[in-house]
């Protein structure tokens, strides 16, 4: 009989056990299902895609509405490749909040082919890292060159090493003046043009280029709504004329 008991009292143990961790169990799927709901995305350091663009690129299939499953997906696998960006970076802010950071190349202008349709984008080393037929506004394009053929991950084949040089010299500066042109134009020994709207910007050649550039970060505020062809080209330190021609 003491036997008896003692099986009896460890089986009504055992089922007391058992209840609990199905409860457990049950209010945890209950918590990842609706609790773990995903409501928003934010969406850190794209200037490239809208945000919408990014989201639904993420969430791209039937289980995405799960936060929890969003997140520990991207823990063991690389999001698609998107253009444009090198790299994402997914975590969970809170159950109803993705966070993306967006890790985007470094794009400093582009060469469009007209025989592919495709634009070249290079980088500041003068590499090619992306062939799009997209048109990113934030990228002035290129015009001018002489190239033969452009191939991906290669840097582009301009013949005069100089040129290149040059051109990404006048790139990265603009750049980090936050004074990207629509376009520029390398005009052979005439240096390179600069095109902001209906104002053409004469910059000659890429001598005294910092300094050429932080004068012309003074003078565009001041050549808002006009149009017209400023003159840099002729400037140097000793010669410091700048002129501003009118048009239209």
């Amino acid at each position: 009989m003491g036997r008896r008991k003692k099986k009896r009292r460890r089986f009504k143990a055992f089922m007391r056990l058992f209840f609990v961790l199905a409860l457990l169990v049950g209010a945890g799927a209950l918590a990842v299902t609706k609790v773990f709901t995903v409501e928003k995305v934010e969406i850190v350091g794209s200037e490239y895609y809208q945000d919408e663009s990014i989201s639904n690129w993420l969430l791209d299939d039937e289980y995405s509405w799960n936060s929890l499953y969003v997140f520990f997906k991207y823990k063991f696998v690389e999001p698609k490749e998107m253009p444009f960006v090198d790299n994402m970076e997914i975590s969970l802010k809170s159950p109803h909040v993705l966070q993306v950071h967006v890790y985007e190349k470094v794009l400093l202008g582009r060469v469009y082919i007209k025989a592919l349709g495709q634009n070249a984008y290079f980088d500041k080393d003068g590499f090619v890292v992306e062939m799009s037929s997209d048109v990113i506004k934030k990228i002035p394009q290129v015009t001018g060159l002489d190239v033969d053929q452009i191939v991906l991950y290669e840097k582009l084949p301009i013949k005069e090493k100089h040129v290149l040089k040059n051109l990404l010299s006048v790139t990265q500066i603009l750049k980090k003046f936050e004074l990207v042109p629509n376009s520029v134009r390398y005009n052979g020994e005439n240096g390179f043009t600069l095109k902001y709207g209906d104002i053409m910007v004469v910059m000659g050649e890429a001598d005294s280029l910092n300094d050429k550039i932080t004068r012309l970060a003074h003078i565009m505020p001041k050549l808002e709504g006009k149009k017209g062809t400023l003159h840099l080209e002729g400037w140097t330190e000793n010669t410091t004329d700048i002129t501003f021609e009118t048009s239209g």
